[in-house]
């Protein structure tokens, strides 16, 4: 069956006088309807919104594919991506055919069984928007209403375009271009109204959702979740509690940057008690003191709705209830992760929960009618906090709060969470939800006499080169090797994990629970893997020649099963860490390409190539101390975030440690200063660094080079003479 109806309920539906066939004829002719939405969990044949249904479960009834047969799953078809960058789409699948956003926001539409490319979309982002966003130019999905597919652009578009030919119907620009905002979730939609957030809390703006007019893309609403500083009697009811927990005189000052506080992920949805659910993210500067200094009182508040999950009405965008997983955050702590909606029995009483593990490493149950905290438990090792209190606040530990205390500490989890944008999913049937989580700390150092920049680089107010690694690959790699993934199985109602799967590093991908008792997922180590849900044993494995971090999704074609995913190893972690220290192994290179498999499938990857780096042979380190130190500062805030810090290389961008400019200062200013390369994605730092500073930080590359070059080479000796 290739949709949720079929000739059987067809009739019955008739014979009751529940809607006549031509209501249906023309329901079905008129495209994806309120109803098909509401009702997609009975429809498992498509997978037809983001989660697949609305309370974001991201469980499949499908069982042809199973514990018993999943060893027979092999590949049915394959097609690469021209984008060489992350990939963290969804597939949706409507009727038979699938449609995805690939990098750079681009879509593509497939026969879902033959994989027979229908359609393709370019939106055609600016090369040099890739500096806006802070964690690569991945996209993570579309959206569908009528005949129509809905996305958002890197540079913060919404576009509606006709599902059959890929044709665009109209766009709106839904933010300000001018300053850093992007777009990198997936659309919903809700009785035809199109939602979406943006991301860019890093690098100095004020976040917000908004509702659009599915036929025309008019903004119906828009709900900010920070105060501005200049709220007054006609400001929203919401927005002036929230200003009561902020430095406003800071939030209106002349160096005000917006606060943060972007929706950029998670959303969900209960039709019943039309709520909509989103997470809201971090503050901008992540450092408190900087942000909401403590000289007026309201220094040391939470900074509402920083952190936090809201729920509002979808039909007005106002404001019902929230709940802060952080109050005050200062640590990158956001709640935009993934939020899962289910009903469950809880001290013998039938609750109607929420569940989300935040970044801040606590798995928390909520109450969704009212907001209500039922409990909250550490998913993964936490020392900024022993706990959370009954009254739904965390019990911190005051040496990690270095907004206070103004010295640096090391900080569990760090920056990176210990669960990111990986969508989660829950089983009912075991009622447990699996969670891609991971450990990897973080040293927050506050950095000195901290000034916003508008234009470029991340506006944290913390030093991110602080914690850079000695050049001492033994060193280096005893380090990565206690970066711990971990597929976790968490009992949500006891409050710990069943089992947990060890994986080779973190950020490993998002999941998928199936009735045939599966849990899909991919890794960073380049396999995509099968689990047993109830035990967790590894039952099927796929090499994948990348790392997978995307989320799988299951349907049917004319009654077959299929399991499809998206490869492509990018994203924040992907791009700030040492490529060669994926589990003490070679290098994750990125292979951008779909993947779908079904029972008995016998296609083939082409051959593995090997990544071979180009040797490091950096010009002689020549530049005093004093230059290199400044090259350091300026490479920590405007360079690492995209480079890696300590300048290591990945494999998803240009390692500038072995760069062809990097000899020659007039052409590494050109790139830099002069913005040669800004289709590509770097864009012209000249608003931020003078040429006196790019200098220095080309001076800081060369004098790293150097210090790798001789510990290779001081490596390669020490085995000669073995």
């Amino acid at each position: 069956m290739k949709s949720g109806f079929g000739i059987a309920p067809l009739l019955i539906m008739s014979a009751l006088g529940l809607v006549s066939c031509d209501e249906l004829v023309s329901e079905q002719q008129s495209g994806i309807t309120n109803a098909m939405l509401v009702s997609a969990g009975e429809d498992d044949a498509n997978w037809i919104t983001h989660g697949r249904t609305y309370s974001e479960q991201r469980f499949s009834p499908l069982n042809q594919i199973n514990v018993e047969n999943v060893s027979d799953l092999g590949l049915a078809w394959f097609d690469d991506m021209d984008t060489a960058r992350g990939q963290e789409a969804t597939p949706l699948v409507i009727d038979g055919k699938l449609y995805l956003t690939t990098a750079w926001s681009k879509v593509r539409a497939y026969d879902a069984a033959t994989g027979e490319m229908l359609w393709d979309y370019d939106p055609e982002v600016p090369g040099e928007t890739a500096v806006k966003a802070c964690c690569d130019v991945v996209n993570r999905g579309l959206a569908t209403w009528g005949n129509s597919l809905f996305l958002g652009t890197l540079d913060g578009r919404l576009i509606a375009l006709d599902r059959d030919t890929g044709e665009v119907q109209w766009e709106k620009v839904t933010v300000d271009q001018a300053q850093s905002y992007t777009v990198t979730g997936a659309p919903r939609v809700i009785d035809g109204k199109v939602i979406i957030g943006n991301g860019g809390a890093e690098f100095g703006v004020r976040g917000y959702i908004a509702g659009y007019d599915a036929a025309s893309g008019d903004e119906l609403w828009r709900f900010y979740t920070v105060p501005d500083g200049t709220e007054g009697d006609e400001s929203p009811e919401y927005l002036k509690t929230a200003a009561e927990t902020w430095n406003t005189d800071v939030l209106a000052g002349s160096d005000a940057i917006g606060g943060g506080g972007t929706v950029w992920d998670s959303m969900a949805y209960d039709p019943d008690l039309n709520l909509l659910y989103i997470g809201v993210g971090n503050g901008s500067p992540w450092n408190r003191a900087y942000r909401s200094p403590g000289d007026n009182g309201t220094g040391d508040g939470d900074n509402l709705y920083l952190s936090s999950i809201v729920a509002l009405n979808p039909d007005t965008g106002e404001y019902a209830w929230h709940y802060q997983t952080t109050p005050g955050e200062t640590w990158d702590y956001t709640a935009t992760q993934h939020i899962i909606l289910a009903d469950m029995e809880i001290d013998g009483e039938e609750r109607q929960v929420l569940m989300q593990a935040p970044k801040n490493g606590f798995f928390y149950l909520i109450d969704r009618v009212n907001g209500e905290f039922i409990s909250a438990e550490p998913y993964v090792s936490v020392n900024w906090a022993t706990g959370i209190g009954e009254d739904g606040r965390p019990i911190e530990n005051p040496d990690a709060r270095v907004d206070k205390t103004g010295k640096p500490a090391l900080v569990t989890p760090g920056a990176l969470g210990g669960h990111n944008w990986h969508p989660m999913a829950y089983h009912p049937g075991e009622n447990l939800v699996y969670i891609p989580a991971f450990e990897a700390g973080m040293i927050y150092a506050p950095e000195a006499d901290w000034k916003p920049d508008r234009a470029r680089g991340f506006n944290v107010g913390f030093n991110l080169g602080a914690g850079d690694l000695p050049p001492d690959l033994g060193i280096r790699r005893e380090v990565a090797g206690t970066l711990r993934g971990m597929l976790v199985a968490w009992d949500p109602v006891a409050g710990k994990a069943k089992w947990t799967v060890e994986h080779p590093g973190p950020w490993n991908g998002g999941l998928l629970a199936t009735g045939g008792g599966l849990v899909f997922q991919g890794t960073a180590g380049s396999e995509f893997n099968a689990y047993d849900a109830s035990s967790g044993n590894q039952l099927w494995s796929f090499g994948a020649q990348t790392g997978v971090v995307a989320p799988p999704v299951t349907y049917t074609v004319d009654g077959e099963q299929y399991i499809a995913v998206l490869a492509g190893w990018g994203g924040a972690y992907a791009l700030s860490v040492d490529g060669a220290l994926i589990d003490n192994k070679a290098p994750v290179r990125n292979v951008s390409r779909l993947l779908v498999f079904k029972l008995g499938g016998n296609a083939s990857l082409p051959p593995e190539k090997e990544l071979a780096a180009l040797p490091l042979d950096p010009p002689a380190s020549r530049a005093s101390a004093q230059i290199i130190a400044l090259g350091a500062e300026k490479y920590a805030r405007y360079c690492a975030v995209c480079h890696a810090p300590g300048a290591v290389g990945s494999t998803v961008l240009p390692d500038l440690r072995r760069s062809g400019t990097l000899g020659n200062a007039q052409s590494w200013m050109a790139v830099v200063h002069d913005g040669i390369l800004k289709d590509s994605g770097m864009a012209s730092f000249s608003g931020s660094l003078d040429k006196s500073e790019i200098e220095a930080i080309r001076a800081y590359v060369i004098h790293r080079a150097n210090e790798d070059k001789g510990m290779e080479v001081s490596r390669a000796d020490q085995v000669a003479q073995r």
